[in-house]
């Protein structure tokens, strides 16, 4: 496939995504026929109050944990049919998928510049290779002068940049981050909230990023509600 054909592709789309837990009178339905386009150098919002199915239909598109029903497709592969894989999920996320969570979970023995750099060698990337891209990332998020630093001597919005660059490290065509921003102010908040944007519309990775966060609810495209297993 050209790069020009590749670049047409959504980042993601999802058909019909349902996933229930248990049976019988423990059936609990936690996503309901979820249908998802999200194209590349997109950034998303995906809001609602606990409970609602976000975590659900992350996770399912994440590969980690297969919906019940439906199917989904990233950069115009289709990986999953409902609990069946299509692909090797776990070669897939290295290769296609970056993810950024509510904690950094940054290795603590590891240094900024460790943490990113890891996550291309165990993709056969050479150090030397990965020690330029590394640097290349933190610089571009803002944080190379932090790269010889262990994760305790960063503070938290720093974390989350070398969290990001990590997210990054393997050229993904989507970001899935889970409430990245619920441990930082406001400010510290808003800046990540807008390091996904410039990662979607500079980089050409899409970003889908749930959060309960409404206040920088400008920085994204479009926004998606969930409710009751449900995309409204």
């Amino acid at each position: 496939m050209t790069s020009e054909a590749l670049a047409d592709m959504p980042a993601v789309e999802t058909s019909g995504l349902t996933k229930v837990y248990g049976t019988g009178n423990t059936e609990v339905v936690a996503m309901k026929n979820v249908t998802l386009r999200v194209a590349r150098g997109e950034v998303v919002a995906l809001l609602g109050p606990s409970g609602a199915g976000k975590s659900t239909l992350l996770t399912a598109i994440g590969l980690v944990n297969p919906p019940t029903a439906g199917r989904v497709a990233i950069v115009g592969q289709p990986v999953l049919d409902g609990e069946r894989a299509l692909v090797d999920l776990r070669a897939f996320r290295r290769r296609h998928l970056g993810f950024v969570f509510q904690k950094a979970n940054l290795i603590p023995f590891l240094t900024a510049a460790e943490n990113v750099q890891i996550a291309m060698e165990i993709n056969d990337m050479s150090p030397r290779a990965a020690r330029h891209r590394t640097m290349e990332l933190l610089g571009y998020l803002g944080v190379a002068d932090r790269a010889s630093h262990y994760p305790d001597a960063l503070s938290g919005g720093q974390q989350q940049r070398v969290a990001v660059a990590r997210a990054l490290a393997n050229h993904p065509g989507l970001i899935l981050a889970d409430e990245p921003t619920a441990a930082l102010d406001s400010m510290r908040g808003r800046q990540v909230m807008e390091l996904f944007r410039k990662v979607a519309h500079e980089r050409g990775a899409a970003a889908l990023v749930v959060t309960h966060d409404h206040r920088a609810l400008d920085v994204f495209d479009r926004t998606y509600e969930m409710e009751d297993g449900q995309l409204r």
